[in-house]
């Protein structure tokens, strides 16, 4: 006999809505300590999430200015104007690497027109500009990274304070078997089901934050890569420009 499609497909949303009802009611009677387990796992879901909603609009918006800013540098902007559009543009790190460079690149032309007297002024040392901005790159990679040990920890933590709430509701549940003396599957199953409902949150709150974690290394690293590049380049156009004397 061959069932109508169209009498199978209803059982599909009803069973999902029993399977959620099930799971809420497995929370209800949880014990104190596991439900003090879920708690605490939602905390740290709930941060975590924050901070990959945070992270992902700030380096979203640094990839875009960034990108606009190097292209002003390719297309052979004075310093100067460069030097403007950092100061009234968008900050990124590239631009506060940029505004290291330059400042400490005028420092040194001020304090050489200062120090020669008549003769032709010696070449400044180029190391001083590389070393500022070096510095500068470091200080705004360490501030990207702000937040991410969080999520590191969220991913290597929870999956533990699911696992502790899951070994507390498993022991309750043999203590009331050895109490009533009755070991019957109906008996059993509710109190193991309570306890599992702490590793699938302690599993839930970890498996995003991994992933978050190690997508957004990954695209700091590609942020930090561009900055090196643009260094590299700025210094290289500073030496020629000594060169040229």
């Amino acid at each position: 006999m061959i069932v109508p499609v169209e009498l199978v497909l209803p059982v599909i949303p009803v069973a999902a809505g029993v399977f959620d009802t099930q799971v809420l009611k497995h929370v209800m009677l949880a014990g104190p300590i596991v439900k003090l387990v879920l708690l605490l796992l939602v905390v740290f879901s709930v941060v975590s999430w924050a901070i990959i909603f945070l992270k992902f609009r700030l380096l979203k918006g640094i990839e875009r200015n960034q990108a606009g800013f190097a292209r002003a540098f390719a297309e052979g902007k004075s310093l100067s104007a460069l030097y403007e559009q950092a100061e009234k543009g968008e900050k990124s790190p590239l631009t506060e690497v940029f505004r290291a460079g330059y400042i400490e690149l005028t420092r040194i032309q001020r304090e050489r027109g200062e120090n020669t007297q008549g003769g032709r002024p010696a070449s400044f040392p180029v190391d001083n500009v590389s070393r500022a901005m070096y510095k500068t790159t470091h200080e705004q990679i360490g501030g990207m990274e702000d937040l991410l040990p969080f999520l590191a920890t969220t991913g290597s933590a929870t999956p533990f304070i699911g696992l502790f709430g899951t070994v507390w509701g498993i022991m309750n549940a043999f203590s009331g078997i050895a109490t009533t003396g009755n070991a019957t599957l109906a008996t059993v199953a509710p109190g193991i089901a309570e306890a599992l409902v702490a590793t699938a949150a302690g599993l839930a709150a970890a498996i995003p934050s991994v992933m978050a974690y190690n997508y957004f290394l990954t695209r700091i690293r590609t942020v930090h890569t561009r900055i090196d590049s643009f260094t590299a380049e700025f210094i290289n156009f500073l030496e020629r420009k000594v060169e040229k004397g």
